[in-house]
């Protein structure tokens, strides 16, 4: 994997911005949530494939329970008005989404619609032991029985409110590929990168993005040792190719507390951290989460390909946005 180099910080600086950053990331978790997420104070074009949907449900005596395609959703608000945020897998199709389910305390159903929007990504090609790419049947049959506990592990719904959805950066180093580009093995096509890639030696702390509670630790074909961190509603943050994993299945972490080191464990070019951030079992843009402050870009640098400071997909602030409103 070909990267840029990083910014350089030494040891004592690093660890003096990182306490600031910490505190100030700190500060902001604990914003609680409030009524409601005003829709147009997010932008419109979030909601495209690898994305999300704000969705208003109205008032009720108690939070509705709604799901999006068999997946329970992360509903937050007040007696005064209820909201959906909806992840959008990266293999939907714009126009007309799938009918939200929606059931309220008295037994009542509902369905409600949103559009997706159109978002084109770009594509990356690598080259790699022909191994990883043209599977034999055994490796074959053990990615099958991966993929299916990491889907359901990923379904995982705890009705716990996280505190906010605002993202801890993981670790220090430099993002080297985008969320959802598609990427091509050996030049042949297999499917689309759901998640952040953060070029960083092997060796280095990897940090929980958020509190919560470990729901799965693994060591598997592709992501090599893997940390999954549930932090309420369907929130749920992937960690892979680590060299080694220093937390375990059900404990309870905070944010920016070490889960373990950056490694090339599973299908790797290069040491680095796999980032993944899933709402209702969706691959959803890290980018969209992560705190974003001028006085901590050093500790965690871009590529030339840097997602500008607004958002992911152009327009307002989303973070920002989720950050204050929710």
């Amino acid at each position: 994997m070909k990267t840029q180099n990083s910014p350089s910080l030494g040891t004592g600086e690093f660890v003096a911005h990182r306490r600031r950053f910490m505190q100030m990331a700190a500060a902001l978790a604990c914003t609680p949530l409030v009524n409601r997420v005003q829709a147009s104070g997010l932008t419109r074009t979030a909601a495209v494939p690898g994305g999300f949907a704000v969705v208003q449900l109205g008032p009720a005596r108690m939070a509705p329970v709604v799901y999006f395609s068999g997946d329970r959703v992360f509903v937050s608000g007040t007696q005064t008005g209820w909201f959906a945020i909806v992840g959008i897998p990266l293999d939907a199709q714009p126009g007309r989404a799938p009918p939200l389910s929606i059931h309220d305390a008295a037994g009542k159903s509902r369905v409600a619609h949103f559009t997706i929007g159109v978002k084109r990504y770009e594509a990356e090609y690598l080259t790699m032991k022909s191994d990883y790419v043209d599977l034999e049947p055994d490796d074959l049959a053990r990615c099958e029985g991966e993929r299916a506990h990491l889907q359901r592990v990923l379904r995982t719904y705890s009705d716990v409110s996280p505190s906010s959805l605002l993202l801890v950066p993981p670790c220090q180093g430099m993002r080297t590929s985008t969320f959802g580009v598609v990427r091509f093995f050996n030049g042949q096509a297999r499917g689309t990168h759901n998640g952040m890639d953060i070029a960083a030696p092997t060796g280095k702390p990897v940090f929980a993005a958020a509190s919560g509670q470990v729901v799965d630790v693994g060591d598997y074909f592709f992501s090599g040792r893997t940390v999954l961190v549930d932090h309420g509603r369907g929130f749920m943050t992937l960690y892979a190719h680590l060299s080694e994993v220093k937390t375990r299945p059900r404990k309870r972490v905070a944010a920016g507390q070490k889960i373990g080191k950056i490694g090339i464990t599973g299908r790797a070019t290069g040491p680095h951290l796999h980032f993944g951030v899933y709402l209702n079992a969706a691959a959803v843009d890290p980018a969209l989460f992560l705190l974003s402050d001028p006085r901590m870009q050093r500790l965690y640098s871009m590529s030339t390909r840097q997602v500008p400071a607004a958002d992911a997909f152009g327009g307002a602030p989303v973070r920002e946005t989720i950050i204050k409103r929710l």
